[in-house]
């Protein structure tokens, strides 16, 4: 199977409403949805809700310039910082946004399975959920850094969106959330 820019959207297009439907089922039918905030403070959500919008704005950003700013050509360019071009930047794209959205749709029922249920594996598998959707995060951010060292142009605003996107992806969630949350 070819892996095309074509492709990499379409995945997008099923898992990003996937990820925001899995959130809208989660907290409708979880016992108590404040339980989903775990330790974290209420004061402290005040501060966390905008930066759900931030980094859904970060997101999209991203999400727009790759696939509709970018030439394909450009597209399929795509490297990690440290590596020469090959033509796979479509594949790494795809990687990325599959290790971001995928655990992302898991999270809230995984935590659901957690809260509900006296099993020790069961944190694992929501900081494994998390730790994922960071690694993903991640990716995207290094893709950003690769096209920016290339001139790409557009390759700024990809950073700034992948930056946008980690202060609630990496640091609300996996950090704090995690740190807070009671195990």
């Amino acid at each position: 199977m070819e892996i095309t820019r074509k492709l990499v959207l379409a995945f997008t297009f099923v898992f990003g409403p996937v990820v925001l439907a899995s959130y809208v089922y989660g907290v409708s039918h979880a016992e108590n949805p404040m339980d989903l905030w775990g330790g974290v403070p209420e004061t402290w959500r005040d501060y966390i809700v905008p930066f759900m919008f931030v980094a859904a704005l970060g997101f999209l950003i991203y999400w727009y310039i790759v696939f509709f700013q970018l030439e394909e050509s450009v597209v399929s360019s795509l490297r990690w910082p440290w590596a020469e071009s090959d033509g796979n930047g479509d594949t790494r794209l795809l990687l990325a946004y599959a290790l971001f959205l995928i655990p992302s749709a898991m999270w809230i029922e995984s935590t659901i399975l957690h809260i509900e249920n006296d099993y020790v594996w069961t944190q694992y598998l929501v900081i494994g959920t998390l730790l994922f959707a960071s690694i993903g995060n991640i990716m995207l951010g290094l893709l950003a850094f690769g096209a920016y060292r290339d001139g790409v142009e557009g390759s700024v605003m990809m950073i700034i969106g992948s930056i946008m996107l980690a202060i609630q992806c990496i640091l609300n969630d996996f950090v704090i959330w995690v740190y807070k949350f009671p195990w």
